[in-house]
C-alpha cells in the first residue's frame, strides 16, 4: 500500500493500527494523518525496534 493509499484508508486504518500496536495513541494517530514514515518512526519509537524492523512490520500489516 503506496502512502496515497493510506491516507485515503487513514480513518478505517486507525482502529487496526491501534489493534496491533497498542501503545500508539489516538493523538498519535490523529498526528500522523496516514503518513506511513510517520507510522514506521512511532512504532520504531513505541516498541524499540530498529528502522528496518519497524519498516518490515508496517509494510506486511499494511499489505495484509
Amino acid at each position: 500500500m503506496n502512502d496515497d493509499q493510506v491516507k485515503g484508508n487513514w480513518k478505517e486504518l486507525k482502529g487496526k493500527v491501534q489493534k496491533n500496536w497498542g501503545k500508539i495513541t489516538d493523538d498519535d494517530l490523529d498526528k500522523m494523518e496516514g503518513i506511513r514514515k510517520e507510522l514506521v518512526g512511532k512504532v520504531q519509537q513505541s516498541y524499540g525496534k530498529s528502522k528496518e524492523e519497524a519498516e518490515e512490520q508496517v509494510d506486511k500489516f499494511l499489505n495484509s
